[in-house]
């Protein structure tokens, strides 16, 4: 989702702050995986985006159809456009061509978001999958789009990967030069600018990569069509505006349409950085960097892991809260007695006319939803694709094995099952936001709880696919209709039941630690005593390091009298 966007001038220069939306993608090749399979992740981070899992089934259409679009982020009327004769099934942001597309906003040059544009970045995500079989097919169809309707967003990075290949395609619109042709009643007035620049990278077989709301393509390939894409005016365009004055081979992508600054490097590298860190020994060069102190000192776009990664890592380096580094969340005040990992907003604040900060870590808040991509060469694509999905913050969720050839979606996941101002019971993301919340109050040990069960329900899953796989692919052999129908009570059942675990959870949580208190238990049963009454609860009470801050905070006020000597 969006990162809200301030840019001034200053010393000519301009500059870049980031505040309040923002997502997270790691992206890792067949080559750097443990089973050889494409994965991207994606964290929908909006702080108005309700979870929810998207289904478009697959359909024909009538010669002329139109396509009404709204923006994502808004629901915007936008415009229409020419809907194609036959689409896709898309389930979330996974095809059943085991296509998935991720992204992150970074904004980029205010000046160059087109006001007439028809298609926005999450219309580019989701009309894209319809239409689209692979990452490089998705490449120039959603060029096509922009350059035929206009781009309406501002600049965004896109993870784009099939069974094979992964890519990272970073864009940014012209702006609006409206020009007329023509008089009277034959004027015609459009946008000279209509369209987008863009450059697309795919990665290097055996590497990984990742991006956090900062445009992270540099230089590139001017001359490499099978690794590298791009719009032929790519850099003509920074020329004619201004932007840029040296070679064609020095060119920087993001250093001429998305320069970094301290926001883009502590709050959107920050989390890239702290993926790489878990898997490349190397990283330690780039802190420096990523605190927002020496930002010409640049990651680079990928890197290669010094061991292969799974999907049970990748759901659970979406959880970071930068853990094991000197701006642990956890680990300071403003993580209270009881080590929250967040910051409720702004971003920003001010104190004695000095401005502070809080850190932006992978895993936050307010994610409306998560998902790790999987696409595996070697199977049918309706069984080969999984959307290992989520809702609500990250480090508390159950990522699902939903798998992108189902025809339809958990009802407790379905779109229309409670909205953001609109409770319901039965609503995957409520049930989730009810443990997460609650578990905010005493989270050191309260999560405790959450993370066992979390742990073992997606072990669990990651076991029972490899058996779902084996019984899908006899049933393809036999009618693929059949395996489809399998895959789909599956995906269907699991998601249900995970919600049904996760309610049991929160009513458990709710028992265990209501008024500060912790129950006694024993063998999964809370304590009675003889006479079935309650045992008395243990009273954790607060850490040493929290009492010291109170009494440095308070002096005598609650020293009680004659103990100043104990």
């Amino acid at each position: 989702m969006k990162r809200m966007i301030f840019i001034f001038m200053a010393a000519g220069l301009l500059q870049v702050h980031t505040e309040i939306r923002s997502c997270t993608n790691f992206l890792v090749t067949p080559g750097a995986s443990v089973s050889g399979t494409s994965m991207i992740t994606y964290a929908a981070d909006a702080h108005v985006l309700y979870g929810e899992l998207y289904f478009t089934p697959a359909a024909t259409y009538p010669e002329g159809t139109m396509l009404s679009i709204y923006e994502w982020d808004t629901n915007k009327f936008l415009g229409q456009i020419k809907q194609v004769r036959k689409t896709y099934s898309v389930v979330g942001n996974m095809n059943e061509h085991q296509l998935a597309i991720g992204e992150t906003t970074y904004g980029g040059r205010s000046e160059l978001r087109d006001t007439t544009g028809i298609i926005d970045y999450g219309s580019l995500i989701y009309i894209t999958l319809q239409r689209a079989k692979t990452a490089r097919e998705a490449i120039h169809i959603m060029a096509e789009l922009m350059d035929t309707y206009g781009y309406y967003s501002s600049g965004e990075s896109f993870s784009i990967s099939d069974p094979h290949e992964v890519w990272i395609m970073e864009l940014i619109g012209k702006g609006t030069k409206m020009v007329t042709k023509g008089r009277g009643k034959n004027a015609v007035t459009y946008n000279a600018n209509k369209g987008a620049v863009w450059v697309a990278v795919k990665i290097p077989d055996g590497y990984i990569s990742g991006h956090a709301n900062q445009s992270r393509i540099q230089q590139f390939p001017l001359d490499d069509p099978e690794n590298c894409l791009y719009a032929e005016d790519v850099i003509d365009f920074a020329r004619e505006m201004g932007y840029y004055e040296g070679s064609d081979k020095d060119f920087s992508f993001s250093d001429t349409y998305a320069p970094v600054d301290f926001g883009g490097a502590r709050f959107c590298d920050m989390r890239v950085w702290s993926f790489f860190k878990e898997v490349n020994d190397d990283m330690d060069q780039y802190f420096s960097y990523v605190k927002g102190e020496n930002l010409g000192n640049r990651m680079p776009l990928y890197i290669k892991p010094n061991r292969k990664i799974s999907n049970y890592d990748l759901m659970n380096f979406m959880r970071d809260h930068l853990e094991g580094t000197e701006l642990n969340m956890r680990k300071d005040a403003g993580a209270g007695p009881f080590e929250l990992p967040y910051r409720w907003r702004p971003l920003y604040w001010e104190v004695d006319e000095k401005t502070y900060c809080n850190e932006r870590a992978t895993a936050t808040q307010q994610t409306g939803f998560s998902f790790v991509a999987e696409s595996r060469a070697g199977m049918p694509d309706i069984i080969g694709g999984i959307l290992w999905f989520g809702v609500d913050d990250a480090a508390a969720t159950v990522y699902v094995p939903m798998y992108c050839g189902m025809t339809e979606v958990p009802f407790s996941y379905a779109v229309g099952n409670g909205d953001l101002l609109t409770y319901s019971e039965s609503s995957a993301f409520w049930t989730f936001s009810f443990v997460s919340n609650f578990a905010y109050l005493r989270y050191n040990i309260m999560m405790e709880d959450v993370r066992k069960k979390q742990d073992a329900l997606e072990k669990g899953f990651i076991e029972k696919v490899q058996q779902v796989d084996k019984k899908a692919m006899a049933l393809y052999e036999e009618d693929p209709a059949k395996a489809r129908d399998y895959i789909t009570n599956f995906s269907v059942n699991t998601g249900d039941h995970t919600v049904a675990v996760w309610k049991e959870l929160g009513q458990y949580l709710l028992v265990k630690y209501i008024d500060g208190n912790v129950k006694k238990e024993e063998n999964g049963r809370f304590l009675r005593n003889d006479y079935g009454y309650p045992v008395s609860p243990d009273q954790p009470g607060y850490s040493e390091e929290w009492k010291r801050n109170v009494v440095k905070d308070t002096g005598d006020k609650l020293l009680v009298p004659g103990d100043e000597g104990h």
